[in-house]
């Protein structure tokens, strides 16, 4: 246990040498993409082939160690999620991808042996052959500092988070500055929280200190309910100390001195990370009393979700944690009056304290230097659906539309048009190629102008294949199924908004179904008591906007123009293309067609049930969509 400065900066000095005399630094990406891809085994098979041949292979860090050896360590997400499991090796920077146990022998071989590269296993496309991680473009056009240490450390060590300078903003915020002077530097330098509403995150922390109740809170919400998205899970999977150490600083800077977690269940990984990480801390004398030698106490604890969306709002977040049904709140009184147990409360996301150690370190003016004037910073996005290069990535705050999903994403899958992206998840909106929204920044205030907001920052590309109603219904349907059900507006108008779109996909739809779809759209976002409700509608109302042509042929010609739902997809037999083979009639579940042998058949369209059984079946080609 360290127990004053000098302590600390000790203990610092000693991990800092243990890691340089790992002259080879193996990461293997154990974030839950990876995990899911087979990477533990090739962890475990990399440790066994280094026993067999006799290597110095540490898995954790040596500090008694002097002589130099061999660092394998499960590392957090890298970010190239596409490409996995992934493999990086320190200090070349080399990135292996798609790597198998198989690979393993060769790697150790090779690699860890004599230096040498296993070039089969690097990055390439049309424009070369890319050896080292942030060359590759995918890296090169991201900005990573709240991810810097992701896929950088071992996740599980708090020696290798301290040999890379952790805690010293804490040490920093303990000994050379007050709560005013912290509160102060989060204002000034802008941050803004990640989490989807972009409220200044100082201003919350300025209210909360300024509140004459002395018992106070700060909760991290990590929760991040949106379909598609996993900024936060991977920081607590890769990086938790830097979380846990903005939730410290910001206990110091409110004079609070009890943190929680609330993170889903669903997120075991997380979970047991985050645990270790917490004890760790605590063993080490970084939580608990008298943070080092000093008369500051601060702790945390962990609280699991069982999967609520509307959890994610922080009323009916800190109402769970208090074990209570997690439902919203009215307001007033807010957070940062009366929030966990009736009490002042920070409430901010992961990404938010994951910020907070980098600013208290490099500075207000460091930090405002990437981003925008009024959303300085970077921001994590999950980007995935119809673009060549998904994954995890960082950018700064202002970065267009365009570098995102080419530059960065590689363009759209099997090079089909794009079409939109819904970005903030079910309260988001879509952006598109009209009005010049392929240009647009990505930050908090460009983006509500056109009725669309970051969120918790998923980023789900379509092209032009894909039903812009379809997605409506899709993003409706989960927010219908996550209403809490405690306001009428919210409970009843998006019922009644899925069974529209049910309808308009399902065929039966009319154009005064696409009016009042419309109008219970507004309604419900002007009278709704959340904020999961006031945004329910946003994926409507922005596809309404942008494509309503797409609805009016649903209704008016009853036809999906993309081709994607179902129950308007008409199967005919193209005669001249027809040979007669009946293989079409033999698939078809229900009988709906007929002919002779060697003679063009035809579907009955009134039994035909658009499976696509015959369509399939077909070798020819003359069964075709109309």
């Amino acid at each position: 246990m360290v127990k004053s400065r000098e302590e600390l900066r000790a203990y610092r000095e000693k991990c800092e040498k243990a890691l340089n005399a790992q002259n080879i630094r193996v990461l293997v990406c154990a974030g839950t993409g990876c995990v899911a891809g087979g990477s533990l085994d090739i962890y475990k098979r990399l440790i066994e082939i280094c026993a067999e041949k006799g290597l110095d292979a540490q898995i954790t860090l040596e500090k008694e160690v002097s002589h130099e050896g061999i660092g394998i360590k499960k590392s957090g997400c890298h970010g190239f999620c596409e490409l996995g499991p992934l493999v990086k090796i320190e200090p070349m920077g080399w990135l292996y991808l798609r790597v198998k146990p198989d690979d393993c022998e060769e790697i150790v071989e090779k690699t860890l042996k004599n230096g040498e590269k296993v070039e089969r296993l690097f990055y390439h496309d049309d424009t070369g052959v890319y050896e080292k991680q942030f060359d590759i473009p995918f890296y090169k056009n991201q900005t990573r500092i709240v991810l810097d240490e992701c896929g950088q450390i071992d996740a599980d060590s708090v020696d290798e988070y301290i040999a890379f300078g952790g805690y010293r903003a804490v040490e920093k915020a303990l000994f050379e500055m007050d709560s005013e002077e912290i509160c102060a530097q989060i204002e000034d330098s802008g941050l803004r929280g990640r989490g989807g509403g972009g409220y200044p995150a100082g201003k919350k922390w300025i209210q909360v200190l300024h509140q004459p109740e002395t018992l106070r809170y700060i909760v991290c919400n990590g929760d991040e309910g949106d379909p598609g998205a996993f900024m936060d899970r991977s920081i607590m999977e890769g990086n938790p100390h830097r979380m846990l150490e903005g939730m410290i600083i910001a206990g110091i800077a409110t004079k609070a001195h009890e943190g929680y977690i609330y993170v889903r269940a669903e997120y075991p990984l997380a979970v047991r990370r985050l645990n270790r990480a917490i004890q760790s801390a605590r063993e080490l004398g970084l939580l608990g009393d008298n943070i080092l030698g000093t008369d500051f106490s601060f702790d945390i604890h962990i609280n699991q979700g069982a999967g609520a969306f509307v959890c994610g709002e922080g009323s009916a977040l800190t109402a769970s944690i208090e074990g209570e049904r997690g439902m919203p709140r009215v307001k007033p009184p807010r957070t940062v009056e009366a929030g966990l147990f009736g009490k002042p409360t920070v409430l901010n996301n992961v990404e938010t304290y994951a910020n907070v150690p980098l600013i208290i370190i490099n500075g207000v003016d460091w930090y405002r230097s990437i981003g925008t004037e009024t959303s300085p910073g970077t921001k994590a996005f999950a980007i995935t659906g119809n673009v060549k290069n998904t994954g995890l990535i960082e950018v700064p705050m202002g970065t267009t539309l365009r570098e995102v999903v080419f530059d960065i994403g590689g363009g759209i899958k099997n090079d089909r048009k794009f079409k939109a992206v819904q970005i903030g998840g079910p309260s988001g909106g879509c952006l598109t190629l009209g009005e010049g929204q392929i240009d647009l920044p990505l930050d908090f205030d460009s983006l509500k102008k056109v009725g669309a907001m970051i969120g918790s920052g998923g980023l789900v590309v379509m092209d032009e294949h894909t039903c812009m109603v379809e997605v409506a219904r899709f993003f409706m349907n989960f927010t219908q199924n996550e209403s809490c059900g405690k306001c009428v507006p919210c409970r009843e108008g998006t019922r009644r908004m899925l069974e529209i779109l049910e309808r308009i996909v399902g065929g039966t739809g009319t154009l005064e179904d696409i009016d009042l779809l419309e109008e219970l759209a507004n309604t419900v976002s002007k009278t709704a008591l959340c904020g999961l409700g006031k945004t329910a509608a946003n994926p409507v109302l922005s596809t309404l906007k942008y494509f309503r042509d797409e609805y009016v042929a649903h209704v008016v010609d009853k036809k999906c123009p993309a081709g994607e739902c179902k129950a308007l997809k008409v199967y005919k037999i193209n005669p001249d293309k027809c040979k007669g083979c009946s293989k079409c009639a033999r698939q078809c579940p229900v009988s709906a067609i007929s002919g002779e042998i060697k003679s063009p058949f035809n579907i009955d369209t009134a039994k035909c049930i658009k499976c696509g059984a015959c369509k399939s079946a077909c070798p020819f080609g003359a069964v075709e969509e109309v």
